[in-house]
């Protein structure tokens, strides 16, 4: 994916951040940017992880899907660390 091009990165990013709110149910409280931001940080996340045990050349839909993954945990975490905060 490295190659596809930084354009090529914000339109998989903000398709995959928009998959993973929909899929934790925070999509009213976060925007388009913020799911841009997500979904291109879950796939950079997603795929350093996932790169340790397959292989990262498996094309577009490994790519997206690796991003969704990638986003929904962080969405996880950030939503954790925020109720652990509200809590103090």
């Amino acid at each position: 994916m490295i190659g596809w091009g930084w354009f090529a990165w914000i339109v998989l990013g903000g398709l995959a951040g928009w998959i993973a709110s929909k899929i934790m149910k925070v999509d009213e409280s976060v925007g388009f940017f913020m799911n841009i931001i997500l979904g291109v940080a879950g796939a950079l996340f997603g795929g350093w992880i996932l790169s340790h045990f397959i292989d990262s050349q498996l094309g577009m839909w490994w790519s997206l899907l690796t991003a969704i993954a990638g986003a929904c945990l962080i969405i996880w975490i950030v939503g954790f660390i925020r109720k652990k905060v509200s809590k103090k």
